[in-house]
């Protein structure tokens, strides 16, 4: 009876041994179990992480490439050319702008403070020497006017009179007092005589024959002295200010033949002064052209092409030197650079090359940095490829 009780104790702690070991077991199993899972994961990540990346670089350079077969090429009249350095000696072309010429310019203004009366001309007008434009009216004037009347008249009397009645004195005051009334009649626009008026109105006349081009009064308006009512230009001849750059301004001699595009016509003009002075914010030098207008083509703000003939000491220069250079057709603005397509030698693919210009020789311009003697590049048909390449940035293709 007494061994019974503990029978029971024995088994039931080998029970309880027993099932403590066989949970340890099992957690041991489940947490390297887990363990090997995680690094099965993270290395299928990483591999995956990696080849996305080289992906997107690859996606990145392709976006710029444009590839097209000979055949596609010549359909869409894309034209290729080898680069090779060459000797430019032809014309130096450059942008112009027209001016007045200051030489044939005159500006109407009243000499003494005065009201407009009537106005003879308009803006637009082209008038001849000596023609009426508008007449004022001013105190001062008609207090020029009286002491020019009075002064001629009593010189008139002394000089009638002669030294027998009237003393060497009083003949001397009265000339001096006419010549002193004539210069301040002329100091005002007058024309040094006395016309029988004393009402103080004037007209002013042109000076030469020309064209108003400005026209800033209206009649009973008030004018200081100095100010410009009429802007009177002679337009058979104008000026025009050629913008270049100073390593080629400094070829551009005095005297020499320059030619002026305008709305496709040529006309002849001579270099009147090469450039003294640079901008600073352009590094450009202004050269100065005077071109005959006599069929008033050509007007003060309009923009023009100018071709200049270099010097002979340029010349032979150029000859003796050579550049590179690509037509100036094959130049296109990508991002706000200026670029090239170059043939890439490995897959013939078009990409687009930055480069830094210099000046326009002709149709062709020099090439300073960015390409390199043997470079392929596109000369005709640049609008095309640069198509191709905004359409297979946008996705809507592949270059092909």
């Amino acid at each position: 009876m007494r061994i019974a009780p503990m029978i029971v104790r024995s088994l039931f702690s080998l029970l309880v041994f027993t099932a403590l070991a066989a949970a340890l077991s099992a957690c041991s199993q489940s947490t390297e179990q887990g363990n090997v899972g995680v690094d099965k994961a993270q290395s299928k990540s990483e591999p995956a992480h990696q080849e996305g990346g080289a992906d997107h670089a690859d996606e990145g350079e392709s976006e710029q490439r444009v590839v097209m077969d000979d055949a596609a090429l010549a359909a869409a009249g894309i034209e290729l050319q080898t680069l090779v350095p060459s000797q430019l000696s032809e014309e130096l072309r450059a942008p112009g702008e027209v001016v007045d010429n200051a030489y044939g310019t005159s500006l109407i203004t009243p000499r003494v403070e005065s009201l407009v009366i009537r106005r003879h001309a308009r803006i637009g007008d082209e008038v001849q020497a000596g023609a009426q434009l508008v007449t004022l009216s001013s105190v001062e004037v008609a207090n020029a006017q009286a002491d020019l009347r009075i002064a001629e008249e009593e010189w008139r009397r002394v000089s009638a009179l002669g030294r027998e009645a009237v003393s060497g004195r009083r003949i001397k005051e009265a000339k001096v007092a006419l010549d002193r009334a004539r210069a301040t009649a002329r100091a005002y626009g007058l024309s040094g005589s006395a016309d029988g008026r004393s009402n103080g109105e004037f007209t002013l006349d042109a000076p030469h024959a020309g064209r108003l081009t400005e026209d800033d009064f209206v009649v009973g308006q008030r004018i200081e002295p100095g100010k410009t009512l009429f802007r009177l230009v002679d337009e058979s001849t104008v000026w025009v200010d050629a913008k270049l750059p100073s390593e080629s301004a400094s070829h551009v001699k005095a005297g020499t033949p320059a030619v002026i595009i305008s709305g496709g016509r040529r006309i002849a003009g001579t270099v009147m002064r090469n450039a003294h002075r640079t901008s600073e914010a352009t590094r450009n030098a202004t050269v100065r052209v005077e071109v005959p207008n006599p069929d008033d083509r050509l007007h003060s703000g309009d923009y023009v092409d100018v071709y200049f003939e270099t010097t002979s000491s340029a010349n032979v220069a150029s000859q003796t030197a050579t550049r590179l250079a690509v037509p100036t057709s094959a130049l296109v603005q990508i991002d706000g650079e200026t670029v090239v397509f170059r043939r890439d030698a490995k897959d013939n693919a078009l990409l687009p090359v930055p480069v830094r210009t210099g000046e326009v020789i002709g149709d062709h311009t020099v090439i300073k940095e960015g390409l390199n003697a043997g470079d392929v590049v596109v000369v005709a048909g640049v609008f095309t490829v640069k198509s191709q390449m905004l359409k297979a940035q946008l996705g809507e293709g592949h270059g092909h």
